[in-house]
């Protein structure tokens, strides 16, 4: 998601600690209850677990959280054991200098923490590039889920202004020592925050908003995500993806102004086992707009493959 925010007045300027913090900032997290932390790869995560039935992977994007699936885990988790965790320097899990936070670096250290936690997902969701995460685990071999659904899914490498955020140049601006800070600055301002998400096409409750504006003002989740910007390539796995044999839901909705919905149409013609689910008047964040409508999806698409009645 791009990090492109007006400056705020000084008044806006939230708490932008280095690290968020479990019993101050996580105080009020969605689901809480259902959370715990867990070491794995060489990163303590924080992980949410719920439900019981076949497992079911969640992953969110790139500068979101747990909490992105608030409402549409407790869905699933009706017929499903849930489990989402925070990706390496997201939220409430950590992340060191070193850590290798490129689209197969992400995908090693989840499959780790799924062989710690012994889960083995029958359906894996991903939303936007968290559903790339889950593609290269398919492609890798390091899970075997019966279905893997794309919610908005960056399956593809970026045109565009999207592109040229992800160039070279970019990515030596965004490592820049000084660009965290003055990013969680702007992203202190819940009105810049709000706009920031009506432009992905996608209009949220107060509730999400106010949690985006708590990640965006902190100065660790935006390194993490902008890490994650840096080291992001997507060329490999567009290369990639037409041998993937297991199938390849894509949700695409029609309002998506971050990734556009003619991507999932493109995915489904180079991809044999994919398919083209499309949505009306949604936007990237459809899971967070109608998670009824959504979860309904899902639990179509997991009756089709046999994993629930």
């Amino acid at each position: 998601m791009p990090l492109a925010l007006d400056m705020p007045s000084d008044r806006n300027v939230g708490h932008m600690s280095k690290h968020l913090d479990w019993e101050r900032d996580g105080a009020d997290w969605p689901n809480r209850l259902a959370s715990r932390f867990v070491v794995a790869a060489g990163f303590r995560w924080h992980v949410q677990t719920m439900g019981s039935g076949p497992g079911l992977l969640l992953l969110h994007g790139t500068g979101s959280s747990t909490h992105s699936f608030a409402e549409l885990m407790p869905l699933l988790a009706r017929h499903f054991t849930v489990i989402t965790p925070d990706l390496p320097g997201h939220a409430f899990t950590g992340m060191s200098r070193r850590a290798d936070v490129s689209l197969t670096g992400m995908a090693l250290a989840t499959a780790e923490l799924l062989d710690v936690l012994a889960f083995r997902p029958a359906i894996v969701v991903g939303h936007s590039a968290g559903a790339a995460v889950l593609a290269r685990m398919c492609l890798d071999r390091r899970i075997a889920p019966r279905v893997l659904v794309s919610l908005n899914g960056a399956l593809l490498p970026f045109g565009g202004l999207a592109g040229r955020v992800f160039s070279p140049l970019a990515r030596l601006v965004v490592r820049a020592p000084l660009v965290p800070g003055l990013i969680a600055r702007r992203g202190a301002d819940r009105a810049a925050v709000a706009r920031l998400l009506a432009n992905t096409g996608s209009q949220l409750p107060d509730r999400q908003i106010d949690i985006y504006t708590r990640l965006f003002a902190n100065q660790a989740h935006v390194r993490a995500t902008l890490d994650m910007m840096a080291q992001w390539d997507l060329v490999g796995l567009s290369r990639d993806l037409p041998a993937l044999t297991i199938p390849l839901v894509l949700v695409a909705a029609g309002n998506d102004d971050a990734v556009r919905p003619e991507t999932a149409f493109e995915v489904e013609e180079r991809v044999p086992t994919a398919r083209v689910c499309y949505v009306r008047g949604l936007g990237h964040l459809a899971h967070e707009e109608k998670p009824d409508e959504i979860a309904g999806l899902i639990l179509d698409e997991a009756r089709s493959a046999g994993l629930v009645e």
